[in-house]
């Protein structure tokens, strides 16, 4: 697990916010009438506790999804470029979630029987004045179908790393904090801010690209580096070759020097030899 895609499911968890309050913004509104009889300072508690409960069951979600990768997609991914390719297409994935289109709306509806099932369960949590209660509130919520949520448990599958797998969601939810604890006022300028500079359409097409990137860079490094490697191994051939020509024309250029200096002194002696027979010769 990076730092980059730590970064980047907080920046998902804040600006798709916006979604999280139109999905959720019904229940947050049915636990704070719920804790009108609570002072001031025991309700920002339970306000804490429940949303550490949610973020809570996303890191569980994430400590699932992370093994799931582990257990299956890691065979399949030893010795190959499969994870950066995975993991690139999911972040395009996700980012074109977030620039509107509608690919996860079948799994929030397959989600919302799950959230249907627990509605007895849900009941029993209300009304929200102890800490258990608010904590086993935040747990369920934490289970509420979200395509965002889905979103950022697909990263944490294809990142195949159980802890860092929980990190991330657990991130993720803290992105989404802010805008579900906002008063009233700071959530319609936070929404306008948004929505006004198209942030969450921003950090979508920013996704886009940081998938394409993972995918398409290593590939153009491996490119570059295979191009300068041949280049550099034809230069090593052709400079030993070199080389070696000029070794072997040097060798060649002494041998014949040695050659020529060796018959020379042959010649030399064999003048020195001839002419000291005749000096010595006797006279008839």
């Amino acid at each position: 697990m990076t730092t980059a895609l730590l970064i980047a499911a907080l920046f998902m968890g804040f600006f798709g916010s916006p979604h999280c309050l139109g999905m959720c913004g019904g229940l947050v509104t049915a636990f704070s009438l719920s804790m009108k009889d609570v002072s001031p300072a025991k309700r920002r508690a339970l306000v804490f506790t429940y949303h550490f409960g949610r973020l809570s069951s996303y890191a569980l979600l994430g400590l699932l999804a992370g093994f799931i990768g582990t257990t299956v997609l890691e065979p399949l991914m030893k010795g190959n470029s499969l994870p950066r390719i995975l993991l690139g297409a999911v972040l395009v994935f996700v980012g074109v979630t977030m620039l509107g289109a509608p690919f996860l709306n079948k799994l929030e509806r397959f989600g919302m029987r799950f959230w249907q099932y627990l509605s007895p369960l849900r009941q029993k949590v209300f009304p929200l004045n102890t800490f258990p209660r608010a904590l086993t509130a935040g747990l369920l919520w934490g289970f509420l179908p979200c395509g965002l949520v889905y979103g950022a448990l697909l990263i944490a599958v294809v990142a195949h790393d159980p802890l860092g797998g929980a990190a991330l969601m657990f991130v993720f939810g803290l992105g989404t904090v802010p805008m579900l604890v906002a008063t009233h006022e700071t959530v319609g300028w936070l929404r306008e801010k948004i929505g006004r500079f198209h942030l969450r359409q921003l950090n979508g097409a920013i996704m886009v690209l940081s998938g394409l990137a993972v995918v398409a860079i290593p590939m153009v490094m491996a490119n570059m580096h295979g191009g300068h490697g041949g280049g550099h191994g034809q230069m090593d051939h052709g400079s030993h070759s070199a080389m070696m020509s000029d070794a072997d024309s040097t060798a060649h250029h002494d041998m014949s020097q040695m050659d020529s200096t060796v018959d020379h002194s042959m010649h030399d002696m064999s003048d020195d030899a001839m002419s000291h027979h005749t000096h010595h010769e006797p006279s008839s």
